[in-house]
């Protein structure tokens, strides 16, 4: 998402965020693409209301009563809803390729200025690791970052607890209503009132599978670097640890025994040129000048990763959202892309299409994540397109 920080919204365009954020099967990738052909989240809700727009596309457009009823609810509970042109809107993640279009945020949002580090690893993580991690946690909170973390069992309880006081940030899967898991409700409380709880899942959406990735890239788009303390090989750390690289932060890793499954996949970092973190010096040491300033701070990206989890956006899996037939001249288009990136106007030529008609064809194709936008009037095959055979 490219939308540039700007004046806060007003009640009404927040709502209407919100309800197009709402839409089942569009994700952010495909709310950034209505937005920019409609001009206004209110008209993009128009033109889904009218039958005969995007067809083929299943998408789900709840109703506005359910909408209003969400926002009074949060209004109640005292959690706002935080837009992409707000600018309380974390600027980190608004750099990210894919930010979530609306978050729902509860406690104390100036932590979102500052600069922040994850720190995550094994629910079923060691004394030795729990220790490490509350060690990290509360070292990197007297320095005066903000620790990011999830809200799991083992390191994230950890870090979370040690930099209460000093600024921390719970990154849940599921709703504000519904924090994960149970045996952590009291401290997901405290972070409430002294950090900050954040989701972008409805209030009252309980987390599922699908929804721990989506968590885990917005844990690494909120900090300046991730720290991963004991992940045993295909772990949820690692997934955080790779967004992590993708989105250009800096990757860290505490070493662990050999001979410990749980220290597998974070030893494996390190052998792959994550930075080696014994103690809070050594994080510092890895992040930027910055980052050890107070207030406000966006560092320089790479070119914006594709958004893997694009197809957990989906009310049900990617290949049955995406089974049926690209619209117009769509699938001539598609078949001239491969993951290599082309001029739109030479695969205009390539095609024999004119402008309008290549347009309406990249702009269907670019709602059903098949292809990909980018820099210099290129595009090229997306990360949706494998799973549409």
């Amino acid at each position: 998402m490219t939308t540039a920080p700007g004046r806060a919204l007003d009640a009404r365009e927040r709502l209407d965020w919100l309800h197009l954020a709402r839409v089942e099967g569009l994700g952010p990738r495909g709310f950034e693409t209505l937005l920019r052909r409609a001009g206004s989240a209110a008209e993009a809700l128009r033109l889904l209301a009218d039958p005969s727009f995007a067809p083929g596309r299943r998408l789900v457009v709840p109703r506005r009563d359910d909408i209003e009823t969400e926002f009074e609810r949060a209004a109640r509970l005292g959690i706002r809803f935080l837009a992409l042109p707000d600018p309380d809107y974390p600027a980190l993640m608004r750099a990210v390729d894919g930010a979530p279009p609306v978050l729902s945020v509860k406690g104390q949002v100036a932590l979102l200025a500052r600069a922040a580090v994850a720190l995550v690893g094994a629910r079923n993580a060691s004394g030795l690791g729990r220790k490490m991690a509350g060690l990290l946690a509360s070292g990197l909170a007297e320095a005066g970052l903000v620790v990011v973390s999830g809200l799991a069992r083992g390191i994230d309880t950890e870090a979370h607890r040690a930099s209460l006081a000093g600024g921390t940030v719970a990154v849940l899967a599921g709703g504000l209503e519904r924090p994960y898991p149970p045996e952590n409700q009291a401290l997901f409380e405290a972070i409430a009132e002294q950090g900050l709880v954040l989701s972008e899942m409805r209030l009252w959406q309980g987390p599922r599978g699908q929804d721990f990735p989506r968590r885990n890239r917005l844990i690494s788009a909120l900090s300046l670097g991730v720290v991963v303390v004991e992940a045993a090989r295909r772990s949820g750390s690692l997934i955080t640890a790779r967004m992590a690289g993708e989105q250009g932060r800096d990757v860290m890793a505490v070493p662990g025994s050999p001979l410990d499954p749980r220290c597998e996949g974070s030893n494996d970092l390190l052998r792959d040129g994550a930075t080696l973190v014994t103690s809070v010096a050594d994080v510092l040491a890895a992040l930027p000048p910055a980052a050890h300033r107070s207030g406000p701070f966006l560092r320089q990206f790479r070119e914006p990763a594709p958004d893997l989890f694009l197809a957990a956006d989906a009310p049900e899996s990617a290949g049955s959202r995406l089974s049926g037939p690209v619209p117009g001249h769509a699938d001539a288009v598609l078949d001239l892309l491969t993951h290599g990136a082309i001029d739109i106007d030479e695969l205009g030529r390539m095609a024999g299409l004119d402008a309008a008609s290549l347009s309406g064809a990249l702009f269907d194709l670019e709602l059903s994540g098949l292809i990909e936008r980018l820099p210099g009037n290129r595009v090229a095959q997306g990360v949706m397109s494998a799973t549409r055979e």
